[in-house]
Formats: C-alpha cells, structure tokens, sequence
C-alpha cells in the first residue's frame, strides 16, 4: 500500500474541493492518504511518504499562494528529487501560466511528476472531479 499526503491551500474552497477529489482517488486504489492544509504539512514528512500531491490556485500575477502554501513548498523542494508527485490547483483568471512555472520548477528540482496536472476554472466541475481522481489514482499507483 502506497502513503501519499496530499498537501494544499485553498481561499475559497475551490482547490480544497479538488484536494478531496484527489483524496478519493487516492484511497479507490488502495493508497494510505493524508489529507493535509499546507499550514498542517510538516516537510520533514516528505521522507516517510512514497508520493506527494500538492494543490494551490493561481493567486496574483498567475503565481503559488505566498503568505502560507509557497513557504512549505520551498521548505519541499530539496526533497523532491526522485519523487513522485501531482499538482492541482483552480484558477479565476489568465491561462494556466502558474501551473506550467510549478511544473518547471518541479521538474528542476529532480521530482516525477506522475501524470499531468490538473486545472480548473473557477469551482471544479464532474470533469475536474473525475481528472483529480483520476490524479490520486495516478499518484497511489506510482508510490
């Protein structure tokens, strides 16, 4: 059985909607999850799990959440190389710049991202649920 944290932030319950999602996933292929705020996520974690999802929406200029999600991030990234991760978040504007910086980013950090990232527009719909589920499927199987 594979342990995964799934790890975010959410301003208006969009991404939280998401991170459930991805949590349900998750568990439907039999991975051990956390489910867990960015304020709650403690990074030294990192090593006793065998993947990660992380979910924050586009805040700004198309840019992570700064003041509680951005500084966990960071305090991840040189623990990423090697491992297996997802990302998700929602968004009310622009074209989904933030997610392809975050992909990068994760990408030079050394991590595998296990399959493509999920966005959505505003509250996630029955197709960004399904996506995000299939997501935590994706992450249990790579774990």
């Amino acid at each position: 059985m594979s342990k995964l944290a799934i790890v975010y932030w959410s301003g208006t319950g969009n991404t939280e909607a998401m991170a459930a999602a991805v949590s349900d996933g998750a568990r439907k292929a039999g991975a051990e999850v956390s489910l867990m705020t960015a304020s709650d996520f403690d990074p030294a974690l990192l090593s006793s799990l065998d993947a990660v999802a992380f979910g924050c929406p586009a805040m700004g200029a198309e840019e992570l959440e700064d003041g509680e999600f951005a500084p966990v991030f960071s305090a991840c990234e040189p623990s990423l190389n090697g491992k297996s991760i997802a990302l998700f978040g929602s968004y009310g504007w622009g074209d989904g710049e933030w997610m392809r910086t975050w992909e990068d980013t994760c990408r030079a950090d050394g991590a595998r991202l296990v399959c493509d990232s999920v966005i959505c527009n505003e509250a996630p719909d029955g197709d960004a649920v399904a996506a995000c589920e299939a997501l935590g499927a994706a992450l249990a199987n790579a774990g």
